[in-house]
């Protein structure tokens, strides 16, 4: 299987993995994924073996180290093709799932939905060549390490990409409320997003063991979040660990709606979003759709969740 992207797109892939592991008892599974991931793969029931490869941008591997015989399937998770296709192909597997695409016509599939959530495009896919998968088969089970702060509000104020990161002041007035009504909050940021967590750290007054620099191993973060009372973040990986895990969360969209990459419904996961037109959710500033959501706002989608627990 291909899927050599990131922390979010692992996690809004288990149901398809997990599909696979399913529809090919008795078989190695093999997941093409970053090395980085490994300890994510881990704590995933439904691959033997990571097989690293990756590539900038979330652009197709150039190549694929594969060190074994033909596998019986190939199973493409990462787009649409043709690139993908092709690369899978040089496995000289015995059959290849994956989307049509005119650039490989003789690849049979199903066609691509642009306007589809992440979770069942994939799923989709594989009910098509006669693998059954349920798109709400998300959580993952209980992480081994113990949580740096049980009970605790965690914010994740970074982003891989400016659009989707919501402004640290704004962020800071949300964590100086929540400590105002007695809650524990702690900040999380991912490898080079120090800076960023001071600037959301020093306005709030947190300082010390509330504020988780230098980007936690997944083991920490798995057990953060399972352990929290709710986690808020923009659409980066954290808000999918936290689905993962069975946190309630508020998750800040701005260039893709929740439609596409959003938690499932139901009342422990929030997805504060302004319809408006698509955006970049690469570009280099914060995504229009983004700033017009308020702290307001994300107080009054947090604190019911925070006022049941109290009770």
């Amino acid at each position: 299987m291909l899927r050599a992207l990131g922390l979010g797109d692992l996690l809004a892939g288990v149901p398809a993995l997990r599909a696979v592991r399913r529809g090919f008892p008795g078989h190695e599974v093999v997941l093409a994924a970053p090395r980085s991931l490994a300890d994510v793969v881990a704590a995933v029931d439904a691959v033997d073996t990571l097989l690293p490869a990756s590539a900038p941008g979330r652009a197709v591997p150039v190549r694929l180290a594969w060190p074994g015989p033909p596998p019986e399937a190939a199973v493409d998770l990462h787009g649409r093709g043709p690139s993908s296709h092709l690369l899978l192909e040089r496995t000289r597997p015995g059959r290849l799932l994956a989307f049509a695409h005119p650039g490989t016509p003789h690849v049979e599939g199903p066609a691509w939905t642009a306007d589809e959530h992440e979770r069942e495009r994939w799923c989709r896919l594989l009910e098509w060549y006669g693998v059954p998968a349920d798109p709400g088969d998300l959580r993952l089970p209980p992480p081994r390490d113990r949580s740096p702060a049980p009970g605790a509000v965690v914010v994740h104020p970074g982003a891989d990409a400016a659009a989707r990161r919501w402004p640290p002041e704004r962020y800071a007035q949300v964590v100086r409320e929540l400590r105002r009504r007695g809650h524990r909050v702690v900040l999380t940021g991912g490898p080079g997003e120090d800076r960023l967590l001071a600037r959301v750290a020093g306005p709030a007054g947190l300082g010390g063991r509330d504020v988780l620099a230098g980007g936690l191993p997944y083991g920490r973060l798995a057990a953060l979040c399972a352990g929290a009372a709710a986690v808020v973040s923009g659409d980066t990986g954290i808000a999918h660990v936290a689905v993962a895990y069975g946190a309630p969360s508020v998750t800040l969209f701005g260039p893709v709606p929740p439609r596409l990459w959003g938690p499932p419904p139901g009342t422990r996961h929030v997805a504060l979003w302004h319809p408006g037109p698509p955006g970049d959710p690469h570009g280099g500033e914060p995504d229009p759709r983004l700033l017009r959501i308020g702290p307001d706002e994300v107080l009054a989608a947090l604190l019911p969740h925070l006022e049941v627990l109290r009770t």
